[in-house]
């Protein structure tokens, strides 16, 4: 396949590796000038437990492609996927499938504005991947990809590509329930990041403090709450045993959203919390913590991005 790429931090990175040295032709569009001198000149580097991928695959800014890709995969965060659409709109064919594993809730709707809906494929990852530098992504362990359509109707090209996929090592199936794996994936997401960003704590110190564990708790049955009136049925004790994982063995962790806001940057708190609080609201569901936990992370971002 012909396979456009964008973003390539660490899960662009550690896909496209992948699926270059499975030998499929792909490329990245990437905006930072670092980031593409750097793939050019040394090449795109997946650091293992026990092996090291390279590939050289082209890239650049979108106006360096022309021609459509048959596949794109979106790796932006998600208040960047409006405008990163908007600028590959030249690459996007009527054929053109367009994947988002991105975190949180509402980059599909944004893909669509830009694309078929009939054409956009949504899933969910949770294969560990940091970027060490640019070009250089470290990746232990092991994960799986789930994948499905965004309308919900089955398809062919799609199991193809989970396939391919698959045989690139990403351990990827396409899978009619994907939604559970997502909203699943949210509730984790909402419930860490969150309270990690507020407190300023490690993933272990929130499990080993007094109030950590009651209010992680809380916040799940919140989204499983919120998840259930939009049909989608997700398991708290599944979501609880991966917070109690975490919280042993990823003491020393700061999820993405505390590290963002420590570095100044913006966060994707409104695709997470954000995401669950407003759903709440849409179908009358109370979400009273997790809504005072997104007030508070949006208020930390708003004095860090300030300077």
């Amino acid at each position: 396949m012909r396979i456009g790429i964008i973003g390539a931090g660490a899960m662009g990175g550690l896909f496209g590796g992948r699926l270059a040295a499975a030998g499929h032709a792909v490329s990245f569009v990437e905006v930072s000038s670092q980031t593409i001198d750097a793939i050019r000149e040394n090449g795109l580097h997946i650091l293992g437990d026990e092996t090291t991928v390279s590939v050289w695959p082209q890239i650049g800014v979108a106006a360096h492609f022309e021609e459509p890709f048959e596949l794109m995969l979106v790796f932006t965060k998600g208040f960047h996927t409006q405008v990163a659409m908007d600028n590959v709109r030249h690459l996007i064919a009527p054929s053109t499938w367009v994947l988002s594993v991105q975190n949180g809730l509402g980059n599909a709707e944004l893909i669509a504005q830009v694309v078929s809906a009939e054409r956009i494929i949504v899933g969910m990852t949770d294969f560990p991947a940091q970027r060490r530098s640019p070009g250089t992504i470290y990746s232990q362990g092991h994960g799986h990809v789930k994948i499905w359509s965004y309308t919900g109707a089955p398809s062919d090209e799609i199991a193809t590509i989970a396939q391919s996929f698959d045989e690139a090592g990403l351990n990827c199936a396409a899978d009619a329930n994907v939604q559970v794996a997502i909203w699943e994936k949210l509730a984790f997401n909402s419930v860490l990041n969150s309270i990690c960003s507020v407190c300023g704590l490690t993933v272990g110190q929130v499990g080993r403090s007094e109030g950590g564990p009651a209010l992680a708790s809380a916040m799940a049955a919140e989204a499983v709450a919120v998840a259930a009136a939009t049909g989608v049925l997700i398991s708290n004790a599944r979501i609880m045993a991966a917070i109690e994982h975490a919280f042993l063995n990823h003491s020393a962790h700061k999820p993405s959203m505390l590290q963002d806001i420590e570095a100044g940057r913006q966060t994707e708190n409104a695709f997470i919390a954000g995401a669950i609080v407003k759903l709440g609201r849409e179908h009358q569901v109370p979400t009273p913590v997790t809504e005072s936990l997104y007030t508070l992370v949006g208020m930390k971002e708003g004095v860090a991005t300030a300077g």
